[in-house]
């Protein structure tokens, strides 16, 4: 049904299937990927957040719950349950009250302001600082104008200035707070993989001289191969949907640096009444997101190791049984 409101005029009213609704092919589409007019600029907007997004989330979530993992999982540590319990807990509350106490802690009288008060540093009001991060570090080194070979739109309608903003600072509080709610969840995935790994493992690799950081590195991080490829692959379908946080948060804003392509699907059909629109962001988000989890299975993929010949074990009975074989072979007398 979806995928026939994309490539029909339909305006919400009455079925999208009934007669008043016509097939438009994939003009649609094309609205949105032109590079011409506001939806196609919003949509190129979205995707440059969004990208960002998931650079520094994925990367970060991944390290941050193979380390949790790590740590909670010596045998030396006290009160480890306890530690798993309170790494865990922020998955499984609710995003929405997650956001309401992002909200506060990174208002600008909030919490995180703060505690950078206490280091001389004067915080930003987070969620409504539209400037991005790698232009406020520009800025910090005297360059505060965009060079003019980037000021012309781009791709999508985005111009290269606006591509190499970084993640805006309302970008980065969302940012934070994905770290935050979801590492846990990967950290259980880690840890029942590595409860898996042998000791016996270890101890070979222990016997042979290898440090800690040689053990993780040779003999760990392989063994988690499979679960590092569904992290990573859960953690970038996640963060090309992220939706409630945006909508309960900033709802796109300031200046659309919050906007990602799930809320603008969302917007562009339920606020702004453009149905077809709204579906075929959703489709092309969808096409994204396959396309990248392939490439993501194809670089991670096993490499085939090319096959050794086998050798035979040679036993002392098959030595015995070799010489008892030759010694009954009749000797040839020399000829005189």
């Amino acid at each position: 049904m979806a995928a026939w409101v994309s490539v029909s005029d339909w305006t919400g009213r009455g079925s999208p299937v009934g007669g008043s609704v016509s097939f438009v092919g994939g003009q649609n589409y094309t609205a949105i990927l032109d590079g011409d007019g506001l939806a196609s600029r919003d949509f190129g907007t979205s995707i440059r957040n969004n990208l960002y997004y998931v650079l520094l989330v994925v990367p970060l979530q991944t390290g941050l719950s193979m380390f949790l993992a790590v740590l909670v999982n010596r045998q030396v540590l006290r009160g480890r349950g306890f530690f798993r319990t309170a790494f865990y807990f922020p998955s499984v509350t609710s995003s929405v009250a997650i956001t309401v106490l992002w909200l506060f802690l990174f208002s600008s009288t909030g919490v995180v302001n703060r505690v950078l008060s206490f280091i001389s540093v004067s915080g930003p009001n987070w969620f409504q600082d539209p400037r991005g991060v790698i232009h406020v570090i520009l800025a910090a080194v005297g360059i505060r104008t965009a060079p003019e070979a980037l000021t012309a739109p781009g791709f999508l309608g985005v111009s290269g200035w606006e591509w190499l903003a970084g993640p805006s600072v309302a970008m980065s509080a969302f940012i934070l707070m994905a770290i935050f709610t979801t590492s846990g969840t990967f950290m259980l995935l880690f840890i029942a993989a590595l409860q898996n790994i042998s000791g016996e493992v270890q101890e070979a690799a222990m016997v042979d001289g290898a440090n800690g950081w040689q053990r993780f590195w040779q003999v760990t991080l392989p063994m988690l191969r499979p679960t590092l490829f569904t992290v990573l692959t859960l953690g970038l379908i996640g963060s090309w949907q992220v939706f409630d946080q945006i909508y309960t948060g900033t709802q796109g804003g300031p200046a659309k640096t919050t906007l990602t392509p799930a809320y603008l699907s969302f917007s562009t059909a339920f606020n702004n009444q453009r149905w077809g629109e709204g579906a075929a962001i959703a489709f092309i988000l969808f096409a994204i997101i396959v396309t990248l989890t392939l490439l993501q299975r194809l670089a991670l993929r096993e490499r085939d190791v090319p096959r050794r010949r086998r050798m035979v074990p040679v036993t002392a009975s098959s030595t015995g049984a070799r010489t008892a074989s030759s010694s009954a072979l009749p000797v040839k007398e020399p000829k005189p």
